[in-house]
């Protein structure tokens, strides 16, 4: 079988293209008539040629991915979406900067919340059991511990087989927070005693009225104050 292409000479094209007879060759035709009839079909076969041509260009063209424009525009950022990840990255800053400066003052405000209440419990404790209850800070260990009029540290209510003392240097809650100071008028004792009547007294027993009590504390540059009011035995925090 011959191939017919758009470049094959006229000639050739007309050899192969024109039509067979049943009735014999193109000889038994008039000349005139033939040549009609040869250009006829001729001209048939050209537009034929040209149809097949046009189809085969058209399954040539290639279709763009659709995709393809995403993935190219994908390459780069545009300046609405650069300015989008510089607002994000500013508000995470304003977030993140103060969290971290204010655990600090989370902590100490913890700390001298718990100071509050842990002399206010020795205090009651002293009321409802009618005897001598003190409040030994040490400041060289960051801690504390309550103990009865005999010298013996109490139990802890909440931590059962625990007793009662408190180390900020071992609690990672309150590891920030350092007891600067804690001083007991007269005397400048680290030990507070609350007797039957709830009233405070300097040291461990009560031969020294309080004149004045105050336990520092200081975390990240803050500093808060836990005062204790003499006869009365009012506590109070301050700055």
């Amino acid at each position: 079988m011959t191939l017919v292409s758009e470049r094959t000479p006229r000639e050739t094209r007309a050899k192969y293209l024109a039509p067979s007879f049943t009735g014999g060759s193109v000889s038994r035709f008039t000349r005139g008539s033939s040549t009609r009839l040869v250009k006829t079909h001729f001209k048939e076969a050209e537009k034929r040629i040209e149809v097949g041509l046009v189809m085969y260009q058209h399954r040539q063209i290639k279709i763009p991915d659709a995709g393809s424009g995403i993935r190219a525009q994908g390459r780069g950022f545009t300046v609405i979406e650069i300015l989008i990840v510089v607002v994000l990255i500013g508000i995470a800053a304003l977030i993140a900067v103060p969290m971290m400066s204010s655990a600090a003052s989370i902590q100490i405000r913890a700390a001298a919340n718990m100071i509050a209440a842990d002399l206010e419990y020795a205090k009651s404790m002293a009321i409802s059991r009618g005897q001598n209850f003190s409040v030994v800070f040490d400041e060289s260990t960051e801690s504390y511990q309550i103990e009865n009029q005999g010298g013996t540290v109490i139990p802890h209510p909440v931590k059962k087989g625990f007793d009662y003392a408190i180390d900020f240097g071992n609690d990672s809650r309150l590891d920030r927070v350092d007891i600067v100071d804690a001083d007991f008028d007269p005397g400048s004792s680290q030990t507070i005693t609350f007797d039957y009547l709830g009233s405070p007294y300097s040291g461990a027993g009560t031969s020294s009225p309080l004149n004045s009590g105050t336990i520092t504390l200081q975390a990240g540059g803050i500093t808060k104050r836990v005062r204790v009011v003499p006869v009365t035995g009012y506590i109070s925090i301050t700055d």
